[in-house]
């Protein structure tokens, strides 16, 4: 590794001459030509400041350390962390990911194992949107969860998905359109924080344009996977009375409702107009036609989570921690059209 002394005997000047200079406190000390020929002379040999020794004096080593249950794994929540480590590198600091595969006895092991390491701060990213245990940090350490909020006292930051906003705007698409009939293919009360949420704004939707809404429209899964929702989603479509749209939990669900809607003669837009969650890759942009559906703001999340750790490590956020929400756009593809015509 190329050192100061290493680098200030090529220039012909002190170390400390070239350390003002690399970290820009020259001014007024080292005169401008010498200034620039450090530097020029520091990328020619490819010099790399020491982290560790540096961190050492300013007491900050510029790495993020972030906790993840099993984020890495899934193809279009991995966008988080997409935002942290562009984010992070854009501010000049390092994120260091460890997933722990959804085992709980890796949690406190990593969390130690980054502690270790003298971060400057802690990001727990959860797969979906949920109440997260926190692992034992220090008070002093910044904190945020990602997808999620912190369990019981721990006090943090959190980000989440406007997920019954996306659910009002998702189901307004379709009114919009000329639908009142429009079904919700949902997952059981209870399995995920966001089912409450995202079925508050189908029903807000409804109301909104004073249309009754027929509760055998609203069907229940026991979760948001396509082959648990094809039988349930084709005996919806098999109704004499069925709906002329449907929203649904998730895209695999919405895959389900293509299925079936395929397998019974029913085209898509023109019989039956649908609406997914998630714009999940290789199903949403897949289909045929494109699936319509609301994009969970995984790379915003990932992004916000780091810019408020980083804030929080200079002392630029003066509020107490609090869960923050961001919106969920619409991505409107093919699968959306006015009614059919009786």
């Amino acid at each position: 590794m190329i050192t100061l002394k290493d680098l200030a005997a090529a220039v012909g000047v002190s170390p400390s001459a070239v350390s003002l200079v690399l970290n820009d406190r020259h001014a007024g000390r080292v005169n401008a030509t010498t200034a620039a020929r450090i530097r020029v002379m520091a990328e020619d040999m490819g010099y790399i400041p020491n982290q560790l020794a540096r961190g050492l004096k300013t007491k900050r080593t510029h790495t993020i350390g972030v906790l993840s249950d099993r984020v890495a794994s899934v193809p279009f929540a991995g966008r988080m962390l997409e935002g942290v480590q562009s984010e992070a590198w854009d501010s000049g600091y390092l994120a260091m990911i460890i997933d722990t595969t959804d085992r709980a006895e890796m949690l406190d092991q990593s969390s130690r194992a980054l502690l270790q390491r003298d971060i400057d701060a802690v990001i727990v990213a959860a797969q979906f949107h949920r109440e997260v245990g926190l692992p034992v940090i220090p008070p002093t350490l910044p904190v945020v969860v990602l997808d999620g909020f912190a369990a019981a006292d721990a006090v943090a930051d959190g980000v989440v998905p406007d997920e019954r906003g996306a659910a009002f705007d998702a189901t307004t698409h379709l009114i919009r359109h000329g639908h009142t009939r429009i079904a919700f293919c949902t997952v059981q009360s209870g399995t995920f924080v966001a089912t409450e949420l995202r079925r508050a704004g189908y029903q807000a939707a409804l109301d909104a344009d004073d249309i009754v809404g027929d509760p055998s429209l609203i069907v229940e899964l026991p979760e948001p996977a396509t082959a648990a929702a094809y039988a349930p989603v084709r005996r919806l479509l098999e109704r004499p009375d069925r709906p002329t749209a449907v929203f649904c939990f998730s895209d695999q669900i919405a895959f389900a409702v293509f299925q079936a809607a395929t397998d019974l003669g029913l085209r898509i837009p023109d019989d039956l107009s649908v609406v997914g969650f998630d714009d999940q890759l290789f199903i949403a942009d897949a289909l045929r036609p494109g699936l319509t559906t609301m994009r969970l703001p995984h790379h915003d999340m990932g992004a916000w989570a780091a810019r408020r750790v980083i804030d929080r490590i200079h002392g630029k956020v003066a509020e107490p921690p609090g869960v923050t929400t961001l919106p969920c756009p619409l991505i409107e593809r093919g699968s959306v059209g006015p009614p059919p015509r009786t």
